[in-house]
């Protein structure tokens, strides 16, 4: 297991590193602002769950994959950019019009957040790289196992990244509630929720591992 100064210089990578605004937390903060806390909340533990399995991998020796096999980088690359574009289409295509008397845009279930949140982080390569360039540093095979201390670092990442968007979540959210009788507002919303995802899709698309 980890000595202190080890877990706590870690929790303070973490948290730095959380509250640098990045892919996840704009989808946390879109969902949030979409359909609220409990959509929020639920992106992200799909997002922290998906990190276990980033977490998972490199015990495995899984993300040196990418490095080895270029290829495999790719092909996950273009998997998660189709996911996304996938996201991207459904938004666009629920959005609502201004006419009040129109149906609501579709609302996803809360499961549905979950799974949205989990498969957009385990089918970014680019996590897997960060992974794999961040936790070795604070790994000693003289302190137990190290699958166990992988496991431990990653609970780390995911309780820092809870409180830093779990702000986020309140915020978005309470903006939601303040304009959600506003018709504009929500459609605006709609369409803002496709064109970050489509943004989302084209990071992974256009940006290489260097």
């Amino acid at each position: 297991m980890p000595d202190l100064s080890t877990i706590s210089f870690f929790l303070l990578a973490c948290l730095a590193l959380n509250a640098t605004p990045g892919p996840d937390m704009l989808l946390i903060a879109t969902r949030s602002a979409a359909q609220g806390r409990l959509a929020g909340l639920a992106t992200y533990l799909g997002i922290a769950t998906g990190a276990y399995v980033h977490a998972a991998a490199l015990a495995l020796g899984l993300s040196q994959l990418f490095i080895a096999v270029p290829m495999a980088y790719d092909i996950v690359r273009f998997m998660g950019a189709g996911y996304l574009l996938f996201l991207a289409y459904q938004a666009f295509r629920h959005t609502p019009n201004a006419d009040p008397q129109s149906k609501p845009a579709k609302r996803h279930s809360t499961w549905a957040m979950y799974r949205q949140g989990m498969l957009t982080n385990v089918l970014n390569p680019k996590v897997a790289l960060f992974f794999l360039a961040l936790f070795p540093q604070f790994l000693d095979i003289e302190r137990g196992a190290v699958g166990l201390q992988i496991l431990i670092l990653a609970t780390i990442l995911n309780l820092s990244g809870l409180i830093v968007n779990g702000v986020v979540i309140f915020i978005a959210a309470s903006a939601r509630t303040a304009l959600s009788h506003n018709q504009r507002i929500r459609q605006r919303a709609q369409y803002f929720t496709g064109i970050v995802f489509t943004a989302l899709a084209a990071r992974l698309v256009f940006d290489t591992k260097g």
